[in-house]
């Protein structure tokens, strides 16, 4: 497969809200929420996790970091590099994707619609080297994608805030067993917030096994909660 070529698997899914996702027939899911992708992206993550991790800090920050498990479309990270740029706030963005999508398809997803021409264009143009090293997306965000399977993840540095958003359990199973969850949150830092679209009995037993205090959110569109989990 030539790097920009669409794979056979993969389709471009409009959801509720109007915005788009993408169908991956391979996992026999979508990336997001039918829904609503943009209404679920903006919640779960950015309200519910960035915002939310910033408005309960004692002290005005001058950088944030984040870490995405399940890097997929860059929508999370797009929404998040807005609001940093938007209110000046240095954003170091790490994301987890072991199998990344071409830049190609994600610039068919329609998400220059949501962000800064200036975010958008940048990131598309800087995507591919994003998967080998740091880039600088504007001034404000730098990004780096892991290409690589959560369990094989390894980083020194620690996180304030971890976007979690595998696909359903249903379909991975292995991305939200003990063992994976135990893993994802070595790397949060003290003080810092856990999030996901989803809550479940074994979720939160495991997360406050660990010693973290779980938090029940608003969920999405679609969803009557969410967890949300703080680093004590």
């Amino acid at each position: 497969m030539q790097p920009d070529e669409t794979p056979g698997h993969l389709q471009i899914v409009t959801t509720a809200d109007g915005s788009n996702t993408i169908y991956n027939a391979h996992v026999g899911e979508n990336y997001h929420s039918r829904n609503g992708a943009l209404q679920e992206s903006q919640h779960v993550f950015v309200e519910q996790g960035l915002q939310y991790f910033l408005g309960h800090s004692s002290d005005p920050l001058p950088s944030v970091s984040i870490l995405e498990i399940g890097f997929g479309t860059g929508l999370n990270f797009l929404l998040s590099a807005a609001y940093c740029t938007n209110q000046q706030l240095q954003l170091n963005y790490a994301g987890i994707e072991a199998y990344p999508l071409t830049a190609d398809m994600i610039g068919k997803t329609g998400y220059e619609r949501y962000v800064p021409n200036g975010i958008w264009h940048s990131f598309l143009n800087s995507y591919r080297q994003s998967l080998l090293s740091i880039v600088e997306v504007n001034p404000y965000c730098h990004l780096k994608i892991a290409a690589r399977k959560l369990a094989d993840f390894r980083s020194e540095q620690l996180f304030d805030v971890i976007y979690f958003d595998a696909f359903a359990s249903a379909h991975q199973p292995e991305m939200w067993d003990e063992a994976a969850i135990t893993h994802t949150l070595k790397f949060l830092k003290p003080g810092g917030v856990f999030v996901t679209y989803a809550i479940t009995g074994n979720l939160k037993r495991t997360i406050k096994a660990l010693g973290l205090k779980v938090q029940k959110a608003p969920g999405a569109p679609g969803k009557r909660e969410m967890l949300r989990a703080l680093s004590l």
